[in-house]
Formats: structure tokens, C-alpha cells, sequence
């Protein structure tokens, strides 16, 4: 089965492993946990993608309903978002239990949310 690992950041964690002045601790932590999961994931076959989101740059597109064509761009993200999609991994494994304890391990799970997802589609 196929899953999609979305991963969260927020104010706290970043600040901790990439701000102007990081935790050391945590900075190492996150990059060996992040260098690891992946090695883990391609030798064990579970791997498909992964990738980190930049944080400075996003769009929020709304189509209007009267007019389909007619879109409104947004600059995002908001800076009252209090956490914002860091990035995903996305995995191919036996169940959404493995699926869980997979995210369970990322240091990002201890300061904001993943979220597992079962894809419905095929990957092309």
C-alpha cells in the first residue's frame, strides 16, 4: 500500500533546527534522522519520494465558480499560519501501521504533526 508522510513544521521546530541561531542538538538530530530514514526505507524497498518544501515561497490559486478561468493568486504562506507543510516522504509499505511508525520516528513528530495518507491512485 501507498502512503504519503506529511510532515509539519512550525515557529518552534524551525527556529530549533534551521533559524538564525539553531540548537546544535537538535539541527544533528533532525539531519541524521532524516539521512537514516531514507537509507531505511531504500534498502528495506519502501521508498518511492521524498522532499522538503521551501518555506519562503508558496501560492494559494482560488478559481472563481462563476468563472472557471478567472483565478486570484495568493502569497503565502501566512505568517498567522501557526504550522505549514515542511515537506513528505512518500512510501510503499504492508500496512498503515508500518506506515505510523514510520512517522512516529521523525524529530518533527515531537513538536507538530505528520499526518499519514493512504493514496487512493496509482504512482504513474
Amino acid at each position: 500500500m501507498r502512503f504519503e508522510i506529511i510532515i509539519y513544521n512550525n515557529s518552534e521546530f524551525a527556529a530549533a533546527a534551521q533559524g538564525d541561531h539553531p540548537d546544535p542538538a537538535v539541527a544533528a538530530e533532525w539531519a541524521r534522522v532524516h539521512q537514516q530514514m531514507l537509507a531505511e526505507l531504500k534498502e528495506s524497498d519502501e521508498y518511492l519520494d521524498s522532499n522538503e518544501y521551501s518555506q519562503r515561497t508558496a501560492a494559494i490559486v482560488r478559481a472563481d465558480r462563476r468563472a472557471p478561468h478567472h483565478v486570484r493568486l495568493t502569497d503565502g504562506p501566512f505568517s498567522e499560519s501557526k504550522e505549514w507543510v515542511g515537506g513528505f516522504y512518500t512510501v510503499d509499505c504492508e500496512s498503515l501501521e508500518r506506515a505510523v511508525e514510520i512517522a512516529g520516528r521523525f524529530v518533527e513528530a515531537r513538536y507538530s504533526q505528520v499526518e499519514v495518507r493512504k493514496l487512493v491512485h496509482p504512482i504513474y
